[in-house]
């Protein structure tokens, strides 16, 4: 794909319909996840799956009218993951590999909202379009509220729901009516549980950070700069 040329309406139709079948896989795959036969019976496998499609969703063109295609799937495909990431079990392996993953999608998404080139042997760059390109009514369309505001639900949402899964690793027993009063404390204590699992692991100081590219360019967007 041309990096600076907007796809066809032909090239347009058969990537659509390639990233639906993939993204179709993927949920397959999940759901099918603890049967003898899964094809992505584990959190790794089904990350290698989710970066491959990725890949084909960021070396889209963002140009117009591309720039929309690219945003949509990049976001349906954010949906699929940050859902499905509870459905499997951590453990030591997979937690920092699971990390690595939502920081390569912290970096697409900033790419995205940067209206950046991707290209899979050379990563980033910049798109530059002339001034007759530019008088010829080529551009990129910056993403809209309404995506900005999914967004940003999404990677909040998401980054919430791992801290309880993960809290949901440390086999916290249920609690009974009679222990309501100690709710709080037991939050506060799963909690740092969840924190000194991660330090062990070497990888706190990055879940801290999750997504704060892309929350950070959001903000700006916005004209919200949230603290750092």
């Amino acid at each position: 794909m041309s990096s600076t040329r907007a796809l066809t309406a032909a090239q347009e139709r058969r990537l659509v319909t390639y990233l639906d079948d993939k993204l179709l896989e993927l949920t397959r795959g999940y759901k099918k996840r603890s049967e003898e036969n899964a094809v992505l019976p584990t959190l790794t496998l089904y990350l290698d799956a989710a970066t491959r499609i990725m890949a084909m969703i960021l070396q889209i063109p963002p140009v117009d009218p591309s720039t929309a295609v690219r945003t949509a799937f990049l976001l349906r495909l954010t949906h699929d993951v940050l859902a499905s990431i509870p459905g499997y079990p951590a453990d030591p392996i997979t937690i920092p590999y699971l990390q690595d993953w939502l920081d390569d999608l912290d970096q697409a998404w900033s790419a995205v909202l940067q209206a950046q080139i991707w290209h899979p042997d050379h990563g980033v760059s910049d798109l530059v379009l002339s001034a007759d390109e530019v008088a010829a009514g080529k551009k990129s369309s910056a993403i809209t509220q309404t995506e900005s505001t999914r967004l940003r639900s999404l990677l909040i949402g998401g980054s919430a729901t791992i801290e309880e899964w993960l809290g949901g690793q440390l086999h916290r027993r249920p609690r009974t009516i009679d222990e309501e009063d100690e709710e709080e404390e037991e939050d506060m204590e799963c909690v740092a549980d969840v924190e000194g699992m991660l330090e062990r692991l070497g990888v706190q100081d990055d879940y801290d950070q999750l997504f704060s590219r892309t929350l950070h360019q959001l903000g700006a967007l916005s004209g919200f700069i949230p603290p750092t």
